[in-house]
């Protein structure tokens, strides 16, 4: 199978408005959670989406059902003086699941670089 790869393909609805903040470096980031479901068991995911364009982030709101292809990634920080951690999914792609045709490239780039072993 090749190389490991760090790679999450998500399906799920918006749960809560997209938020934007911008750090240090001068990237933007938009925060938001997606509801999943696992056995009939729902699970919140929080998505991080660096420097996304206005448009992109403007396609999708709370109840949309989208695809998101991309990584899993837990980052540290501070907070009141103590380390606090959040493990989050990275967009590298987001695609509302009605548009099916971009929904279904997403998807098949995906399995696409599972065969090839992230190369």
């Amino acid at each position: 199978m090749g190389q490991p790869t760090n790679l999450v393909v998500l399906t799920g609805h918006v749960t809560s408005l997209p938020s934007r903040r911008s750090l240090r470096s001068g990237v933007d980031v938009v925060n938001f959670d997606v509801a999943t479901s696992v056995d009939g068991d729902t699970t919140s995911v929080p998505i991080a989406w660096y420097d996304p364009r206005d448009s992109a982030v403007s396609s999708f709101e709370p109840g949309d059902e989208i695809v998101v292809v991309g990584s899993v990634r837990r980052r540290f920080f501070r907070v009141g003086g103590q380390t606090q951690s959040r493990t989050e999914v990275v967009v590298a792609t987001l695609v509302p699941t009605r548009r099916t045709k971009s929904a279904r490239s997403a998807l098949a780039a995906a399995a696409a670089m599972i065969t090839q072993g992230g190369e």
